[in-house]
């Protein structure tokens, strides 16, 4: 039997060699070769290209194809998991999971084969701990070890085969980084391995229909490790949050094929394992009795579920030639546009302060809802007078001073209503059409916003 060659592919510019360098000889980029396989290439007959001699395969009309089968849920067992999930675990779908080390991604695993277990065979493939150590964590976690299955195991080959006879119908590995496959010669972990393994479980749960959950490393930077073509491969790309000192965890999902993106499911993490939080919204507020001096409260949405939050500013005179701009939980460069037209159009001047905005909870806002609110508490702190009791706010800023309206207004206000608080200060465009029992001022630019409170 022949011996399979190996060659050395460049990143950057995609030229190939038979050894490995440091450096690449046609572009000079550092640490870019990895390891790959040769495609070879059959010689067909004369104008019929490569493909020569290769059965065509069947055309099935997506009319016929049924979408009940291939969409069956398999429930987590956590209701905020289900929520960022879209529904619960699909059949055959690959999860990739990432997070900081220690934040919980194998405790939340655990439980949720632990709930898997009881109507689904399940399977936990771990390649960082002992079997000691997960049946240790499952007793403290209060889990019946005895509906657990666990498989120490690195060799992709290995836990293929020993899935083919277990069968399961849900399997975790732990982690990806950890897995090595015999086709390559480059130690696990690296991008070559990662990509290669993650291939095959993928072409496995498509070929079986067992849901595989991928545990992934991350880097300090807080993306997940490993080659990017990883996050194209799976079907969802789940990121494990936490805010430092913080009992509380976030799940957010950047990618899910079968349920809505930059969904977001809240848990606590208590001596029994994680518990999902129903109300995060009162969680995020729970730090706020009485108003004060730069605090304004936002509705936001993450996902397709809308939430309370805490946005804190604090603007102080500097002693510097160039004042700080600190922005915790939202984009830095959107507080400095903000900044300008307030300046601007609403001749607000605070360019010579210190300025410094957070979003109280760990949690990082992504929409542009939020900029209303950052204005209103850059105001109140400027002033130092409190905005009044029960408001809240959420807004788009344009370059030219006016608010835009937002999306999903009417159930942001109902939250808000829901929640206890009776003001709120939003575009005008956001009050056409609105049923909701909340005294809700509607302003067309800045100015007028901030001339109201």
């Amino acid at each position: 039997m022949a011996k399979s060659k190996t060659q050395y592919s460049c990143q950057s510019c995609g030229a190939s060699f038979p050894k490995w360098s440091g450096q690449c000889p046609d572009c000079g980029a550092w640490n870019a070769l990895e390891e790959s396989r040769p495609v070879e290439i059959t010689k067909g007959p004369a104008g019929r290209g490569h493909w020569a001699g290769a059965t065509p395969s069947d055309v099935v009309s997506l009319s016929e194809v049924p979408t009940q089968t291939s969409e069956a849920r398999i429930s987590s067992g956590l209701s905020e998991l289900d929520r960022v999930l879209g529904g619960g675990w699909v059949k055959g779908s690959v999860v990739l999971l990432g997070g900081d080390p220690g934040i919980g991604k194998s405790t939340l695993l655990l439980q949720v084969q632990s709930a898997v277990a009881e109507g689904h065979s399940a399977m936990y493939v771990t390649g960082e701990e002992s079997a000691a150590q997960v049946a240790m964590r499952a007793r403290r976690l209060g889990l019946n070890p005895e509906s657990l299955d666990c498989l120490t195991e690195t060799s992709v080959e290995t836990i293929l085969a020993t899935a083919e006879a277990q069968k399961p119908q849900f399997m975790v590995l732990d982690s990806i980084q950890t897995l090595w496959t015999e086709a390559l010669q480059s130690a696990p972990g690296a991008v070559a391995q990662v990509r290669e393994c993650a291939a095959r479980l993928v072409q496995y749960a498509k070929t079986t229909g067992c849901t595989v959950v991928l545990v992934g490393h991350v880097t300090k930077e807080g993306a997940l490790a490993g080659p990017r073509v990883l996050e194209h491969m799976v079907d969802a790309v789940l990121y494990f949050e936490s805010d430092s000192g913080s009992r509380y965890r976030l799940i957010r999902a950047v990618k899910n094929r079968f349920g809505a993106a930059n969904e977001l499911g809240v848990f606590a993490m208590t001596d029994t394992g994680l518990k999902p939080v129903g109300n995060p919204s009162a969680i995020f507020l729970q730090g706020q009795s009485e108003p004060a001096a730069g605090s304004c409260v936002l509705v936001t949405r993450e996902g397709t579920r809308p939430l309370l939050v805490e946005i804190q500013a604090l603007v102080a005179p500097s002693s510097m030639s160039n004042p700080r701009r600190v922005a915790v939980g939202v984009d830095p460069n959107r507080l400095a546009l903000i900044l300008a037209v307030m300046h601007r159009h609403a001749g607000i001047v605070i360019g010579d302060q210190d300025i410094f905005v957070s979003v109280a909870g760990g949690i990082r806002i992504q929409e542009t809802a939020s900029d209303l609110a950052i204005a209103l508490a850059l105001l109140s702190s400027l002033k130092e007078r409190p905005l009044p009791k029960g408001l809240v706010a959420f807004g788009e800023i344009g370059l030219s001073g006016g608010l835009r309206p937002v999306y999903n207004g009417e159930e942001r206000l109902r939250e808000a209503a829901g929640q206890g608080f009776d003001q709120a200060i939003v575009p005008k465009g956001n009050l056409k059409g609105v049923k909701v029992k909340i005294n809700a001022l509607g302003f067309s630019n800045l100015a007028d916003a901030l001339q109201s409170i």
